[in-house]
């Protein structure tokens, strides 16, 4: 897989549709934004033009001709209310129809203008001073049919500042517009995924015990999906059916023929025979027990990987220890095991034949390694919100670094004496982890041995 290819797996369906939604909005609102600015700014800088071809307009007005001669009739009053404005600096000039000045600012003759049609207008920028000017030119019929020419200008102050304001409010517009645009592809995204969420959900808390149809109250794109689940379900119905009967048809066909060969065996070693035959015997006995736990074993895998937390129930570690008990000392007391119990209150939710499994397991690993007159102790108890169950004995035990193989299947520790199948605490990991457990290999208290500790949460009050 490329670089390229792994980045695009790593996002989640929702960043991609975010993804998707928002680069059209990245594109589109400052494409909006500089639209909705542009429309804006030329609106406005028509209408101040306009208010300033007005007051040339208002100039034009005071022309009059006296005798052949042009003039402008303006008093001071009237001077005063053509330059009032409260941002800006207006000027005005007015020439007469050969050029000259008949009123008004003269520096503003060295804008050098084309002399206009009547009422013909001319609206540009000029540089006067140092300043900035906006200019606007009017020419205006002063009798006879001839043109005078008006010229109005004002500084930039109120312009400048009106851009200043136009920037600040379309950014709030655009910048809203964004932010709203998008919330609203995130909620869309997160309620159009609220159905996949669920069904999500569903498929997790689904096990071998719950695997009826999913409902199909769902969008009609996820309805494939949902029919091709509820397929998937019925064919592990069908399998985990199958696995059941085999299960069973399994312990009958290889417990039934290895108890009868034992009990055969038995019988052997009870009727008279040759001595030199018996230790063939013991020995075909010793392969029997081997063949027949190994079968054991083999049937407690599939049947642990088989069982499922739907059978969860309320359990107590202590009485699966004390049930444990009533097998195990007897068969203790033959061996020369010295097996005890230390057993307080350890509530759990659990599967009662897995659990009654795990411990078998342990404590035949600790009569089998530990030796001969050994001491095994059981305890259980709670730690927080732990409940525990530890197997301690005092045998040889198992070297650190050997440890964590020891816990796989059909291996054993190097030092190991005697024979097994290497399946006992593969088999008591496998139950401790669907438990949501954890099962470690730790020392004896006291002296050498190994102590077998099983953790599971503790089940709420």
């Amino acid at each position: 897989m490329t670089a390229s290819q792994l980045r695009r797996a790593t996002y989640s369906l929702k960043q991609r549709l975010l993804i998707w939604l928002m680069l059209p909005v990245l594109v589109a609102v400052p494409v909006a934004g500089l639209v909705l600015y542009q429309v804006m700014h030329d609106t406005a800088i028509s209408w101040l033009d306009q208010a300033l071809g007005d007051t040339a307009l208002a100039v034009a007005s005071l022309l009059r001709e006296r005798d052949g001669q042009v003039f402008v009739d303006v008093s001071g009053p009237t001077d005063r209310a053509l330059r009032f404005d409260r941002t800006d600096r207006i000027y005005y000039l007015v020439l007469d129809p050969a050029g000259n000045v008949l009123h008004g600012d003269q520096q503003l003759a060295r804008i050098q203008l084309p002399k206009r049609k009547p009422n013909e207008w001319i609206f540009t920028v000029a540089a006067l001073n140092g300043e900035t000017l906006r200019a606007a030119a009017l020419g205006a019929t002063c009798g006879n049919g001839r043109v005078c020419q008006i010229l109005v200008a004002e500084t930039l102050n109120k312009r400048d500042a009106l851009q200043q304001q136009l920037v600040l409010v379309v950014g709030l517009i655009i910048g809203g517009m964004a932010v709203l645009l998008a919330a609203a592809g995130w909620w869309a995204t997160y309620r159009g995924l609220r159905p996949l969420a669920r069904l999500s959900a569903e498929l997790e808390q689904r096990d071998l015990a719950r695997l009826e149809p999913l409902q199909a109250n769902v969008p009609g794109e996820l309805r494939p999906l949902i029919a091709a689940f509820n397929r998937l379900f019925e064919r592990l119905r069908r399998a985990s059916s199958a696995q059941q009967d085999f299960l069973a048809n399994a312990a009958h066909q290889l417990r039934t023929p290895l108890t009868s060969l034992r009990t055969e065996i038995d019988l052997a070693l009870l009727e008279p025979h040759d001595p030199q035959v018996e230790p063939l015997l013991k020995r075909l006995q010793r392969s029997v027990d081997r063949s027949a736990r190994l079968a054991t074993q083999m049937l407690s895998i599939a049947r642990a990987e088989a069982e499922t937390s739907g059978g969860e129930q309320p359990l107590d570690l202590r009485d699966i220890a004390a049930q444990v008990a009533e097998d195990w000392v007897p068969r203790a007391l033959e061996s020369g095991v010295d097996l005890g119990f230390e057993l307080e209150s350890a509530p759990v939710l659990g599967q009662g034949f897995l659990l009654r499994e795990l411990l078998e397991n342990l404590l035949h690993n600790s009569v089998n390694y530990a030796g001969e007159n050994a001491s095994i102790t059981v305890s259980t108890g709670c730690a927080g919100d732990w409940a525990w169950l530890e197997v301690v004995d005092n045998g040889p035990g198992i070297p650190p670094e050997e440890r964590e193989r020891a816990l796989r299947r059909f291996e054993r520790g190097n030092e190991m004496k005697v024979t097994g199948s290497g399946l006992g605490l593969a088999i008591a990991l496998d139950i401790a982890q669907r438990h949501h457990g954890r099962l470690e290999l730790l020392d004896a208290v006291t002296g050498p041995g190994l102590r077998v500790r099983l953790s599971v949460p503790k089940r709420p009050a």
